[in-house]
């Protein structure tokens, strides 16, 4: 009834379990000296004693009812730290490993559930860790010392109530397996909903500009419908194991007391001892359950757990000590493969040297993206190997690396921030003025200027922005961050053609000092360039500066050529 997995989460703060579980035993035997002192002053009321004699078990009450309060309160606060340090340091954990995972994509798990698992699910384990796991080891040592103190009072009795006490977990084991899958496809549901809920928000303008919008609606409605259906069969679940639990409980404890009656009628116990253990009887059964209880609200939270962990779980990209020394990346015979049927790239061979522009230009799909992925270590090749300065990239240690390379794409996330903390993101000691100059540098220190300064806030997706300016904000952003590596992967993709003009020229002024690598679907940003590679369906098939490959009048000429007579064509 314990994850193994799951209980390591928890690491150095298992010794909480424990006080926790501790108290909770001195908090029993609290309430056992609080039934045996009532007990006491009826056996004293009984037989007609003084004033006097009445002090003893009203100071024994007293003190038992002092000890009960400071357990529960302390209790009490032990599960809030155990609960509060556990959300910390699963979160931290979380967060961490998508740090480390980088710019790998995570399998299976969408942003949704991310978010789900980051936040309820997390919720979800703080119930199990603080709530669970300590009345799990409770409800294993409370009916032994319960019974260890009875069997004194009457054998018979005590040993009958241990013995239905495991009755309870009995129960719960029968339905343990049905409620696993019940729950795992409840986590299924939810985190699916959310994917879906959160993928028709964000392209609610198309859905409606589209007229889709009712029928994503009747889809989000299926799915809304299959999990209230779920979380219905969730609800019975719990409620026919609560009512079996009950029955077992109240009738274990029924069956107690109808023996302490007989023990007190035909066996020669005493009517006071009889009594106690009428009134301790239901003991034997509340911690487990109470567990009962806990142990559906803790298979909500290993179903959530259990997606923590295949994250936390998932393999980290191989990455070594060693620091770049040397700016230059060369892929040497690099084949690639999604999905190990189909080479997306076969046999490539490039060189990006550490200072000059290098430009690689090709048809949609033909395998552009997939290089930049690896040369930033999203990817590892099939066969062949990035080398980075002479070094195998997996050598390199990745925090050195990414120091040293700054990645400009078509859709460069812009923190809802202002657009200084933006800046100082990139490099935390950049002032006010070498921020102004970066803007300077793409033409947009004027419109800063006269739209709040450095203070505007950027809206939620760079809203506030247009998809220019928003380029020209991310070319800005990484020109302060000063790195020796530049990639620019569709960097001048649907904007307009003067943010266009703005950013070639901030690449054709890098490409003097820095390592730069352009990929671009638009052969006509690429006629500077020191070198340029063409792909084809994932081979290099021409390799030179423009004029070299213009007067070869092959592939790169005829698709340049196109383009061109389309552009004019477009123009008139």
């Amino acid at each position: 009834m314990i994850d193994k997995q799951l209980f390591k989460l928890i690491g150095k703060d298992k010794k909480y379990i424990l006080f926790i579980t501790i108290l909770q035993l001195i908090g029993l035997l609290s309430n056992l000296g609080i039934t045996a002192s009532i007990c006491w002053l009826i056996y004293i009321a009984i037989n007609k004693g003084n004033m006097l004699t009445y002090l003893y078990p009203l100071i024994c009450a007293i003190a038992c009812i002092s000890i009960r309060y400071i357990t529960t309160r302390a209790t009490g606060k032990l599960k809030d730290i155990v609960g509060r340090k556990v959300k910390t340091n699963l979160r931290e954990s979380i967060y961490n490993k998508m740090l480390i995972l980088g710019m790998k994509e995570t399998e299976n798990i969408g942003v949704a559930g991310i978010t789900q698992i980051s936040l309820e699910g997390v919720e979800q384990l703080d119930m199990y860790f603080a709530s669970y796991l300590p009345q799990f080891f409770f409800s294993i040592f409370a009916p032994i010392i319960l019974f260890i103190i009875c069997v004194w009072i009457d054998w018979r009795t005590s040993l009958v109530l241990l013995a239905c006490v495991p009755l309870i977990p009995l129960s719960i084991i029968a339905v343990s397996k049905y409620a696993k899958k019940i729950f795992a496809k409840y986590w299924d549901r939810y985190t699916s909903m959310g994917d879906k809920f959160l993928d028709n928000v964000q392209g609610l303008k198309e859905l409606i500009i589209l007229k889709a919008d009712e029928s994503q609606h009747n889809k989000m409605y299926v799915q809304a419908e299959e999990f209230r259906k779920i979380t219905m069969k969730v609800l019975v679940m719990q409620l026919a194991s609560t009512t079996i639990m009950d029955l077992v409980a109240y009738g274990g404890a029924s069956i107690g007391i109808a023996l302490s009656i007989c023990g007190c009628a035909y066996w020669g116990l005493q009517p006071i001892y009889a009594l106690f253990l009428i009134l301790i009887a239901v003991e034997f059964f509340l911690p487990l359950r109470a567990f009962g209880t806990a142990f559906h609200i803790a298979m909500n939270g290993i179903s959530a757990g259990k997606k923590i962990i295949n994250l936390l779980n998932l393999p980290n990209p191989k990455w070594g000590l060693q620091e770049l020394s040397k700016k230059s990346i060369e892929l040497q015979c690099v084949t690639f493969s999604y999905d190990n049927e189909r080479d997306v790239l076969k046999d490539v061979s490039m060189v990006f040297p550490s200072k000059g522009f290098t430009s690689i230009v090709g048809e949609s799909g033909c395998g552009k993206s997939t290089i930049v992925k690896l040369l930033i270590g999203a990817y590892q090749p099939k066969k062949g190997s990035v080398i980075v300065g002479g070094i195998s990239l997996e050598e390199l240690d990745n925090k050195n690396y990414y120091s040293n390379i700054a990645v400009v794409s078509y859709n460069t996330y812009i923190f809802n921030q202002s657009i200084r903390e933006n800046f100082l993101l990139a490099n935390e000691c950049a002032t006010d003025w070498q921020i102004y100059e970066a803007l300077k540098e793409v033409n947009l220190d004027n419109f800063v200027k006269s739209n709040g300064g450095l203070d505007k806030m950027i809206s939620e997706d760079a809203n506030n922005l247009s998809g220019g300016q928003r380029q020209r904000l991310a070319l800005a952003i990484n020109l302060v961050a000063n790195k020796d590596i530049y990639i620019f992967d569709e960097a001048t993709s649907n904007i307009d053609v003067e943010s266009e003009a703005i950013i070639m020229k901030n690449i054709k002024k890098l490409s003097a000092n820095k390592n730069v690598i352009v990929i671009s679907h638009r052969l006509a940003n690429v006629v500077s360039a020191d070198n340029i590679y063409f792909l084809q369906r994932g081979e290099v098939k021409e390799c030179g500066t423009h004029d070299f490959l213009m007067k070869q009048k092959q592939l790169y000429e005829k698709l340049f050529t196109a383009q061109k007579n389309l552009e004019e064509g477009y123009k008139l």
